[in-house]
């Protein structure tokens, strides 16, 4: 019995340098490895956070993916026509030219409120008044004893 488990334990731990098959989480989100697509593609080595190596995977089935894909620019002073995208008409020279627009002007502002006018002395003082001293245990000053 302890022999059986033994097996299964090892035959557990050497499972883990197999190939595994590339199954995106979602779909239309490539799964890059190393700058190769690896989506729906056969993966081959021993790597992940489980082992403390880095090992480079094989991949079969992969592409590479260009990592700045190259784009096509269209400048009308050129005049040549763009290869994909909207397709640019030039108007002839001697057409009807629409009417002006009527001007338009809009302003902002913002400015803080005046503030009233202040005297340097309150016209009406508050009263003084006296804090009473606390003399518990010991005798006021300045008396006899």
């Amino acid at each position: 019995m302890t022999a059986a488990f033994l097996a299964a334990m090892i035959s557990a731990a050497l499972a883990g340098g197999g190939f595994e098959v590339v199954i995106p989480g979602r779909p239309g989100v490539p799964i890059i490895i190393n700058g190769v697509d690896a989506s729906y593609a056969v993966v081959e080595g021993v790597w992940g956070l489980g082992k403390g190596n880095q090992v480079a995977p094989t991949i079969y089935g992969g592409r590479y993916v260009d990592p700045l894909p190259s784009v096509g620019r269209y400048y009308p002073s050129a005049g040549q026509t763009p290869g994909y995208g909207r397709l640019e008409i030039e108007p002839p020279e001697n057409r009807a030219l629409p009417r002006p627009a009527e001007s338009y002007h809009q302003s902002w502002s913002v400015q803080s409120a005046p503030l009233p006018a202040q005297s340097s002395v309150p016209v009406d003082p508050p009263a003084i008044i006296y804090a009473p001293q606390d003399y518990r245990g010991t005798p006021p000053p300045n008396v006899p004893r």
